[in-house]
């Protein structure tokens, strides 16, 4: 690792924030739960459950953080959150 600063590693595999800061879109899950990330002038999340895409799904949040370190870590924090709310939802 050569000293290099190491990005935490976090629970949806998502990227680092130099791949949103380079305009790159990710879309991701965990079990039924789907997020996708669009960078803008912000990072823009949006949830949904089920086994369809985001062109189709009902969108359940939506949520805008900082194309920045902290913000990365806000998102990711909030995403766990969502996937916390929704698994206690049936």
């Amino acid at each position: 690792q050569g000293g290099k600063i190491m990005a935490k590693p976090n629970a949806f595999d998502i990227p680092r924030i130099y791949y949103f800061q380079s305009k790159n879109t990710f879309t991701g899950s965990r079990g039924n739960f789907n997020f996708k990330i669009v960078p803008d002038e912000e990072l823009k999340v949006v949830t949904w459950h089920g086994f369809i895409n985001s062109e189709l799904a009902e969108i359940e949040h939506q949520a805008s953080f900082p194309i920045s370190t902290d913000g990365h870590e806000e998102m990711i924090s909030w995403l766990e959150q969502m996937y916390k709310t929704g698994k206690n939802e049936s």
